[in-house]
């Protein structure tokens, strides 16, 4: 799979902030920029308004996308680089009927629920994700 571009990661990581609860506006040294947090480990994550991370916040896919998982909201959330790494590399590449894996992706499907929201008003936006352009920009 191609490595995604640093357009495509900052436009999910966006979409991900405007549409978590954790995730709010606040002023950090003279800018506007959203404070939010870890789907795992709870962890503050702070990202500029273009979705320029200012932490090593990164796009978890919930369900991998070894597994067929896609680039729509519901599959998306912001993660700790080493959170997203470290349940990559340890369970992504089982098998999808694998235990261990249905219990991190079922918890954080239901993270991600209970985190929901319509996107916060006032931001810029760009086009939504979704598979039709999750290809490089």
């Amino acid at each position: 799979m191609p490595r995604a571009s640093k357009g495509r990661t900052r436009r999910l990581l966006l979409w991900c902030a405007a549409t978590d609860r954790s995730f709010e506006r606040a002023e950090q040294a003279g800018r506007s920029v959203l404070c939010g947090k870890c789907i795992h480990c709870g962890a503050r994550h702070v990202l500029e308004q273009d979705g320029t991370p200012r932490t090593r916040a990164t796009v978890e896919h919930i369900v991998p996308r070894h597994h067929g998982g896609r680039d729509d909201l519901g599959n998306l959330a912001i993660a700790c680089a080493r959170c997203n790494f470290g349940k990559g590399h340890r369970l992504d590449a089982r098998r999808w009927d694998d235990p261990t894996l249905q219990r991190v992706i079922a918890t954080l499907q239901a993270r991600r629920r209970e985190r929901m929201r319509p996107p916060l008003p006032g931001l810029e936006l760009p086009p939504p994700p979704d598979d039709a352009a999750s290809d490089d920009e």
